[in-house]
């Protein structure tokens, strides 16, 4: 059956099962657009787009769901869109798929922040370990011994993890203050001596 019928033929059956002034207005102002990927697109005119939160009702939105599977005998999803032409549902579609492109990047952005934040926490929780492991840290040959490790820990992890954005900078800068506070020895020749090991082959 064509869509636009089911739909007409199903509109006094939904318009029984709700109540409000509102959303009787929506449904009547409601035109059928498409039927896409098991998708029942249902769009409202620009100037009544405010209504279109009546139609996405939970409750309404059920109704219009079962009433259309029921008539076209597939399962549907309502899609509430603005505007009542093929072209507003392409819109709304590439609208999506901006959304989702935003979402992943997010998602990826978050990933990446979570892996530097894990992988320098390490290091610098390893520095920890190191220096506490450390007997007589106030005899300058064991903070030398410390200071030699620490280099090379933290050459190796740049070598494994390089820096790739603001968060790594920031993350790659504590560890370095880590050491520097450590071996008492200044954080610009902590950075110096890292960044010259994890260029060593």
């Amino acid at each position: 059956m064509d869509f636009a019928q089911a739909w007409q033929e199903v509109l006094p059956e939904i318009r029984n099962g709700v109540t409000g002034m509102g959303v009787w207005t929506a449904l009547n102002l409601s035109q059928p657009v498409a039927v896409e990927d098991g998708q029942f697109v249902l769009g409202l005119p620009n100037e009544s787009t405010d209504l279109s939160g009546h139609l996405k009702m939970h409750s309404t939105k059920i109704l219009i769901e079962r009433a259309m599977a029921s008539k076209l005998g597939i399962p549907i999803i309502a899609r509430i869109i603005d505007g009542v032409t093929v072209a507003d549902w392409e819109m709304a579609k590439r609208k999506d798929v901006e959304v989702r492109r935003l979402q992943q990047q997010a998602i990826d952005r978050a990933k990446a922040e979570m892996k530097s934040e894990t992988s320098w926490e390490s290091v610098y929780e390893g520095l920890t370990r190191k220096n506490a492991g450390i007997l007589n840290k106030s005899l300058p040959q064991n903070r030398a011994k410390f200071y030699i490790e620490a280099v090379e820990l933290v050459a190796e992890a740049l070598r494994t993890s390089p820096i790739t954005s603001e968060l790594d900078e920031r993350n790659f800068a504590r560890v370095l203050e880590r050491v520097a506070q450590y071996a008492d020895v200044p954080s610009v020749l902590v950075a110096q001596a890292v960044l010259e090991k994890a260029v060593e082959i």
